[in-house]
């Protein structure tokens, strides 16, 4: 893959959002669009809540441009989309781009997504799936350790006392959102470097 722009995107915070953006550029109006993309990027720099961003073009020729940006929130990123300056932004490219897909990662969808546009003209690598289930397992083994603990510590008789299925539905639902908000996105982020190391040839 060819690199014509990338800035360096940080590891994605707890509520952090991720758009990607497939857009088909004018190939009579590259320079145009260009300067264009590039404006965007300085109009959301000053944007509150704008963490990184970053294009890249499969090939010199191909009129297919991939972009990313990332916000550090919904409410930030709403704030950004529906905003005038960038309205009036995109209505300026009206005529040199298309917009051809459009997709939001958030939450569990973006655990194992690299962290940032690949700039050695390679395609960022999804992690096999036994490192994703080593992340996982290493981010639920201490939390539920820590729950049982303290629950056995504090409510002994009355968590014994329960069916095992309903002690599993209060776990389950108390550790899914402690996972899915903070735990995995810290434990996914500290272990970025070797989730997204390549083979070696």
């Amino acid at each position: 893959m060819t690199s014509t722009h990338a800035d360096a995107l940080p590891l994605r915070g707890p509520g952090a959002v991720t758009v990607s953006i497939t857009r088909r550029v004018d190939p009579l109006r590259v320079p145009e669009a260009t300067h264009w993309v590039q404006e965007g990027v300085n109009l959301a720099n000053s944007w509150p809540g704008f963490l990184g961003s970053g294009w890249v073009r499969a090939s010199a020729e191909s009129d297919e441009w991939h972009m990313l940006y990332r916000f550090a929130d919904e409410e930030a990123l709403d704030a950004w989309e529906h905003s005038e300056p960038r309205l009036a932004w995109l209505e300026r490219g009206r005529d040199m781009v298309e917009d051809r897909h459009v997709l939001r990662r958030t939450g569990i969808e973006g655990w194992f997504d690299a962290p940032s546009v690949s700039t050695d003209l390679e395609t960022p690598v999804k992690p096999p799936r036994w490192k994703q289930a080593v992340a996982i397992w290493l981010g639920f083994f201490p939390v539920n350790l820590a729950f049982t603990a303290l629950v056995g510590l504090l409510l002994p008789q009355w968590w014994d006392s329960l069916l095992m299925p309903l002690r599993v539905f209060l776990t389950t639902a108390i550790l899914t959102p402690i996972m899915a908000y903070w735990v995995l996105p810290w434990v996914t982020g500290l272990l970025q470097p070797w989730l997204q190391r390549r083979k070696t040839p």
